[in-house]
């Protein structure tokens, strides 16, 4: 065999070997998917996540195809600020969020005291994300993270927030059971991911948990720490161009997102 033959031979069984690890770690089918969540619950026992929370929280956890379709069919942030500002937003959305804001005055006043964020944009971000807490969804938390997770698309991503989630259960902030929310794992009142939830929920409330499905103290103001940790200054304006706008961004990355968040706190500070 020539030189050049088994050069090209050990070529391809690097290739080869490189596309089989590569199948370990993720998968664009079902196929695969038990052996590779096996695999996850050893690096999570290992990683110091209890193994009796990995149990609860994992087993039984089945490949879900509807998550995978509805990650692959995303078009609403796509739309103008106008097509979008009608599907999400109407009057009766702007009247509701002005009675939440004089509803709970107290808390937003402690809040804006302790974080220095107003309670239009809170208000804003919780109507756009859930409805003011009506719809944060209901789908298994775990599920669709495991299943994203192991997905080919953006498996890395998503294997750092499965690790999150197993956390938030470690340290008693919710059961597996209560573990609902939108399909993409998004959790809570004001959709937090679950690496957010980790780093920034507070326990606003008291309780002695940081539960942002139940708890509206705890997701305002949990809101509003990720708001200050990501460089919110105290009594400064949050229209196009201001420092505080470009906070906002880090909230969503979307563009017409973030257009409809400043304009509806506009509005909802013209009372």
């Amino acid at each position: 065999m020539s030189v050049t033959a088994r050069l090209a031979g050990a070529t391809l069984g690097i290739a080869l070997s490189i596309s089989a690890a590569q199948a370990a770690t993720c998968g664009n089918t079902a196929t695969g998917f038990d052996r590779w969540l096996a695999q996850f619950k050893r690096e999570a026992v290992a990683r110091g996540i209890p193994r009796r929370v990995v149990d609860r929280a994992l087993g039984g956890v089945r490949y879900s195809t509807y998550v995978i379709k509805l990650d692959r069919n995303q078009h609403s942030f796509k739309l103008s600020f106008e097509k979008f500002w009608r599907l999400r937003v109407n009057n009766a959305m702007i009247r509701k969020g002005r009675r939440l804001i004089v509803k709970h005055r107290r808390l937003f006043d402690r809040i804006e005291q302790r974080y220095g964020v107003p309670p239009e944009v809170l208000t804003a971000i919780w109507g756009l994300e859930t409805g003011f807490g009506r719809n944060s969804g209901k789908m298994p938390i775990f599920r669709s993270l495991a299943t994203l997770a192991y997905d080919c698309r953006r498996s890395d991503f998503f294997r750092r927030e499965l690790m999150a989630a197993l956390k938030i259960v470690a340290r008693g902030d919710m059961t597996p059971a209560q573990m609902r929310g939108a399909w993409a794992g998004e959790i809570g009142q004001t959709q937090f991911l679950a690496s957010k939830y980790v780093a920034l929920a507070v326990d606003f409330d008291g309780d002695g948990r940081r539960d942002l499905i139940h708890s509206v103290p705890d997701v305002l103001a949990s809101t509003a720490n990720f708001l200050r940790a990501h460089g919110w200054k105290r009594g400064g304006g949050w229209g196009p161009g201001t420092h505080n706008y470009n906070v906002i961004k880090q909230w969503n990355r979307a563009t017409v997102y973030q257009k409809t968040i400043a304009v509806m706190a506009d509005k909802l500070a013209r009372r």
